[in-house]
């Protein structure tokens, strides 16, 4: 990669310098960088189009009434925090880049440049131009820049073509809303593809669906310019092109931006049913987590064979990791105490006939542990808990096993991280772990690689994949790497229809400094009993295959039990284990 090359030369296409805060981030991403810089800024001389008066309005919205009634509606029950949409000025981080002002010819839904402008344009000899403005472009404009018009279509545009962005994902209830950066053409959301990302769609609010994935949206720009300056453009046509050298078809009818009253009645309907019933849930219904386990030589893979440990009603277990050690297994967890708020490191220890010790807590910060990676190296014992509210990926070792944990050192900081899973492969060793990389978007989305030659670094060298999955269905760590026949198998979570919808396991294909490829070869769902409702961890050691599952509970009930324990903290706490 030769840093000494110019810069990307990149236009914008505004309607004005007023844009959403989501944009002006990426903007500023851009212009920091050593790859990429901004040389031009097309303006469109008709923004967002004519003033009508305040009676033209009423009537032509009169037709979409119920339409604009909703957005209002979630505008004052839904806030969210940061608001990508709040309007920001960008002609400060512009007020050196000149600025071309265009007129387009309008047809009923496109805009197309006039030639003269289009020479104007190619003056600049821009690699890429933008697209934040504008309507839907048509003609010579689009072969203007030497690697094309780039486009977000905030939609999966093999599900959902037209809009309003990210509206019927939640009114349809679809489990994800997508995502995807293209290269215009001439067919509707129907480029060539440059990036494609799935986020969990809100089961009930648009303004939150919307605000998280376009927060996440923001880094596809900067991270394929990037990739752009350091392939070369030939290489990395080649690449975009081989990446959408299979044949889809659109099925799905064309959403229009503005949907009609006739067309809302019934999805608004069953969309305020749904936030009612999720409002009664919470106050009524706490989830519950719990252990599961199954004792056999090999790898249990019949989830009906598994036993549960029930924790006491005031609490949850979570995340269960082990370690294998002079015939007994030490299963690590989070312990999560409802009337406290946050989570702990506790341990039960287990013996190869399956009885079992509760030993209580191990660790515990005035911040939420969970998800305690445990492994084994140089003959000591690490821990590595989720501390992602510390901005931190913080390592621990055993001083005394196993109660006595001191922490060790940071292997990275200022960065929101969960589940951190650690491998040792081909002398390299390696670590995976999901990055809320822009504040307000989701930690279940993306999937980060790094590499050091040993696990106590703190000097983790980036992926140049990164993120190497960007997939809400199968990004976030559910447990250890696992080999199995000889096979490097990766648990992941699947978190698109709610938190721990699934888990599952991914061969790993290719693991190297240069590339990453993995294969979803089966799923864990929580369809063998009936009151196990969601699974998101999987480990596996020795004879012990262990997993958590949720159960319902009355919150009433939960409230009863967790007083009760405020005035008997020191309770010796009991474990049920039910077989079927």
């Amino acid at each position: 990669m030769n840093r000494d090359r110019p810069k990307l030369r990149v236009g914008l296409m505004l309607d004005s310098y007023a844009i959403p805060a989501w944009y002006l981030r990426m903007l500023e991403r851009i212009q920091a960088s050593d790859y990429a810089t901004v040389e031009l800024v097309i303006l469109n001389s008709l923004g967002s189009g004519p003033k009508s008066s305040l009676s033209q309005r009423i009537l032509r919205n009169l037709p979409i009434f119920l339409f604009h009634a909703h957005r209002v509606f979630e505008t004052v029950v839904s806030k969210p925090t940061p608001n990508a949409f709040t309007e920001r000025d960008a002609s400060e981080i512009l007020a050196t880049v000149p600025a071309l002002t265009v007129t387009p010819k309008k047809t009923k839904f496109s805009d197309r440049f006039e030639d003269q402008d289009i020479e104007k344009i190619r003056s600049y000899n821009l690699d890429v131009i933008i697209r934040c403005g504008f309507r839907i472009l048509r003609g010579k404009v689009l072969q203007t820049p030497r690697y094309g018009v780039w486009s977000y279509h905030h939609g999966d545009n093999l599900v959902n073509r037209g809009g309003p962005a990210g509206f019927w994902e939640v009114m349809e209830g679809h489990p994800t809303t997508g995502s995807v950066l293209q290269i215009l053409s001439e067919d509707l959301d129907n480029g060539l593809v440059l990036y494609h990302s799935l986020s969990a769609t809100d089961p009930v609010l648009v303004n939150r669906n919307r605000n998280t994935y376009y927060w996440k949206t923001l880094s596809f720009i900067p991270r394929k310019l990037k990739e752009l300056y350091d392939l070369g453009g030939e290489e990395f046509m080649r690449r975009v092109r081989a990446q959408n050298n299979q044949i889809s078809f659109y099925s799905h009818r064309l959403y229009t931006q503005q949907p009609r009253n006739s067309e809302l009645v019934v999805p608004l309907a069953r969309n305020l049913l749904r936030l009612v019933f999720r409002q009664v849930y919470n106050r009524c219904i706490v989830d519950q987590w719990q252990l599961l386990f199954d004792l056999r030589d090999g790898l249990s893979t019949s989830l009906w064979r598994f036993r549960k440990l029930m924790p006491p009603r005031d609490r949850s277990w979570a995340d269960p990791h082990v370690l294998s050690k002079d015939g007994k297994y030490y299963i690590f967890i989070e312990e999560f105490v409802f009337r406290k708020g946050k989570g702990h490191i506790a341990l039960l220890v287990m013996d190869e006939q399956g009885n079992l010790q509760l030993q209580g807590k191990v660790l515990e910060r005035p911040y939420h542990l969970s998800y305690p990676f445990v492994f084994e190296w140089g003959g000591n014992y690490y821990m590595i808990p989720e501390s992602a509210e510390n901005r931190a990926i913080e390592l621990y070792k055993c001083i005394v096993f196993p109660h006595t944990w001191e922490f060790c050192r940071t292997l990275m900081s200022n960065v929101k991280a969960v589940d951190a899973t650690l491998l040792y492969h081909q002398q390299t060793w390696w670590l995976f772990t999901n990055i809320e990389e822009n504040p307000g978007s989701s930690s279940w989305d993306e999937l980060f690689l790094f590499s050091a030659d040993n696990p106590l670094s703190e000097s983790w060298t980036p992926h140049p994949c990164n993120p190497i999955i960007s997939d809400v269905r199968r990004a976030r760590p559910a447990g250890a790497i696992f080999e199995h026949h000889g096979i490097l198998y990766r648990p992941s979570q699947d978190c698109s229809k709610c938190y721990g919808k699934a888990v599952r396991i991914n061969q790993i294909i290719k693991l190297n400094e240069r590339e990453y490829e993995e294969r979803e070869v089966t799923t864990i769902e929580p369809l063998w009993d009936k009151d196990i409702s969601r699974i998101h961890t999987l480990n596996h050691v020795g004879r012990l295959t262990v997993a958590d599952g949720v159960q319902w509970r009355s919150r009433f009930i939960t409230w009863l039990v967790a007083c009760f324990r405020v005035k008997n903290d020191n309770l010796r706490l009991s474990v049920v284990s039910q077989s079927y």
